[in-house]
């Protein structure tokens, strides 16, 4: 089996004025281009009271790093509140949204997920040796990586929303 590993956990929020479907299609496209995550919607709630909505999303995705080591994210949206407003912009009124928001990510590095290694019980002793004094190093180099890449991803996101909510 597979060792699976988190070495990514973390949350942002925010409370205020962002166009919610403009954030939404920002954090997908850059996970995607960015990470080269395979990004899949595993849920999406709305629940509607009065004239707000609070929405619940979770993504999933992953990406193979090398034939040994897989990179596997979580990402979780929970919007409350969410009304729209309108704002004055250069003296034009737009429709947005306000309300707050907190995005919850976890970063997973899966060693050996393909479970070459898995077959019989040398094998497995084979794994821990070759972790342990072959790659060592390497497997460090691809946990920060991946927790370089979520840490990113969070602090961009907290960047979009403070610059769309100053606009």
């Amino acid at each position: 089996m597979a060792e699976k590993e988190t070495v990514f956990s973390s949350k942002i929020k925010y409370d205020g004025i962002f166009s919610f479907k403009d954030f939404y299609l920002f954090c997908y496209e850059w996970l995607r281009d960015e990470t080269g995550l395979k990004i899949n919607e595993d849920k999406y709630v709305e629940k509607i009271s009065g004239d707000s909505k609070n929405i619940e999303i979770e993504w999933s995705g992953d990406k193979e790093v090398t034939d040994y080591f897989k990179f596997e994210a979580k990402i979780k949206f929970r919007i409350l509140g969410l009304t729209q407003v309108e704002v004055n912009k250069q003296g034009v009124k737009i429709k947005t949204n306000k309300g707050s928001i907190e995005v919850k990510m976890k970063g997973d590095l899966i060693r050996d997920y393909k479970g070459k290694f898995e077959r019989d019980a040398f094998r497995k002793f084979l794994r821990a040796i070759y972790e342990k004094w072959v790659i060592s190093s390497r497997v460090d180099q691809v946990g920060e990586k991946i927790a370089e890449d979520c840490d990113e991803f969070l602090n961009q996101a907290k960047a979009y929303l403070d610059l769309e909510g100053k606009r």
